[in-house]
């Protein structure tokens, strides 16, 4: 059998600190990650949960020497979209995607389901790692990230935009973790030991956005980013 690490792999990408260490230790194993999938918005302005805007995340995959592809998708459609972009990878080469979930099985299915159906293999290099260890290896690598997004039932406003280290985490509340691993807040990454470059951003400004009934009406703080 062919090792799979010999082909291109893709990475499904938000552009924060999971998707970065992920990316860099499934590159410390081997695989040849060439690719980032980030799903934007139907609109096309902003990435899905952590809106960022396209130019920042093609500066983002520029530095950390990749292909950004972007699709657009409501939340309805996004495994019929996310599943003909692996097939589309798959005819390209691509055998590998890359994901950066830590230890939620039900996202774990959803992965390998998703990448059955496109003849691809589903690698998590970060699966099973003590949560704490994690953000240890993140700081101590010198991976460097601002926090973009927080959900309001955990975090108040003050803690969107801060630069995530260890002064973030030990402010934490007891009840977050400090993964975010359950949503709590997300981030993105402007350097690390896999960049070329950093990719230096600002703070611009706070939006608020309260998602439909549908959708839990969950209250979301984001941090409006430019490049600095």
């Amino acid at each position: 059998m062919t090792d799979p690490r010999t082909s291109p792999a893709v990475c499904s990408f938000s552009g924060g600190k999971d998707s970065c260490l992920a990316l860099w230790l499934a590159r410390r194993q081997g695989y040849q990650v060439r690719t980032l999938l980030t799903m934007f918005e139907e609109t096309g302005v902003r990435s899905r949960s952590h809106a960022i805007s396209r130019p920042l995340m093609e500066r983002q995959a520029t530095a950390l020497g990749c292909e950004l592809i972007v699709r657009t998708a409501t939340w309805k459609d996004y495994e019929a979209v996310f599943i003909a972009t692996l097939r589309e990878l798959h005819a390209s080469g691509h055998r590998s995607a890359i994901f950066g979930d830590i230890d939620l099985q039900a996202h774990r299915d959803w992965e390998e389901k998703v990448c059955a159906a496109a003849d691809m293999r589903a690698v998590l290099p970060l699966w099973q790692n003590d949560r704490l260890q994690l953000v240890d290896e993140v700081l101590a690598a010198g991976f460097r990230a601002v926090v973009v997004c927080t959900d309001s039932r955990y975090l108040d406003d003050s803690f969107c935009g801060r630069p995530y280290d260890a002064r973030f985490v030990a402010d934490l509340p007891a009840d977050v973790d400090a993964c975010g691993e359950n949503g709590e807040f997300h981030t993105f990454v402007y350097n690390g030991p896999c960049f070329n470059e950093p990719v230096p951003v600002r703070v611009d400004g706070f939006d608020d956005y309260t998602a439909p009934a549908e959708y839990g009406g969950v209250r979301y703080r984001f941090a409006r980013l430019a490049a600095a």
